[in-house]
């Protein structure tokens, strides 16, 4: 199976722009609720070296407060159609049937939904209807509740146990195996030591379902617990943590800050290849 989304030859990573608009992110809540704002900064990351723009209207942070359709849509509809129009790739992120149906009428091409389109019973056929790509991403409960005591008796097991499922629904409904990618969903419903087993074994992901895998990393609270920084403070953090994900396997980092990952995805993806592209585990 082949994807668009695996690493090229040539061990390039590619680069996933984080665009929230939202009020309530919990890095950048409220920098991109102006449509004009979200714009800008969305072809500015695309310029810096984003291959897609991931667009959001509602946080998915631990605690998060969800947000009714409408107000979803009148977010990201406009960033949507925006981006697009000036040849922008554009990735959706929502877990909301309607969203992403209006969503890929504006020029969305890739749905990433932190539910793996369980959230909403219409998604599945909204995604195979459409024919776009979908990020399945893991996650042990929903945002408000998740990081509520998080256990696992083996993460890595589970969030593949998980994903074997998913996948073998969406093929069932009609999505096509390419058309697929996997995020591990550090963060999301898990303990520090399940997001570090996680990030060290993306190769076992990697090779076990033969699919892209996606990591999102950036500015995430498990490097501030592991070094005391705040959240406005860890783009340092961000860097190892993606180029030990690009190490372990990673096809995709979802990123804050485009300019400065892109060099440490620069470096990485030299130092890693071929030799890590096997899917090897190394825990």
């Amino acid at each position: 199976m082949s994807s668009r989304w695996h690493r090229p030859e040539h061990g390039d990573v590619r680069m996933m722009g984080v665009l929230n608009c939202t009020p309530d992110s919990f890095s950048d809540g409220g920098d991109y609720i102006d449509v004009d704002a979200a714009v800008r900064h969305g072809l500015a990351m695309q310029q810096a070296g984003a291959a897609i723009i991931d667009v959001g209207g509602e946080s998915t942070r631990p605690g998060a407060v969800a947000v009714s359709e409408q107000e979803e849509l009148a977010r990201v509809i406009p960033v949507v159609r925006a981006l697009s129009l000036a040849g922008c790739p554009v990735s959706l992120d929502t877990m909301k049937a309607e969203v992403m149906r209006q969503g890929i009428a504006a020029g969305a091409t890739l749905i990433n939904d932190v539910s793996a389109l369980c959230f909403d019973a219409e998604s599945i056929a909204v995604v195979a209807g459409a024919g776009v790509d979908v990020c399945l991403m893991h996650m042990q409960g929903q945002p408000d509740v998740m990081q509520n005591a998080p256990h696992y008796v083996d993460v890595v097991d589970e969030v593949c146990a998980f994903f074997e499922e998913r996948i073998s629904v969406c093929i069932a409904a009609g999505i096509d195996e390419s058309a697929l990618l996997l995020d591990p969903g550090i963060g999301f419903g898990k303990r520090l030591e399940d997001n570090l087993a996680l990030i060290r074994n993306l190769g076992v992901i990697r090779q076990r379902f033969g699919m892209p895998v996606l990591l999102g990393v950036s500015r995430k609270s498990f490097l501030g617990q592991l070094t005391g920084s705040d959240v406005s403070d860890r783009e340092l953090e961000t860097a190892v943590a993606g180029a030990m994900g690009i190490a372990f396997g990673a096809d995709i980092l979802r990123v804050h800050d485009v300019a400065l990952q892109k060099r440490a995805v620069q470096v990485a993806s030299a130092i890693s290849q071929p030799s890590l592209r096997s899917g090897a585990s190394l825990a």
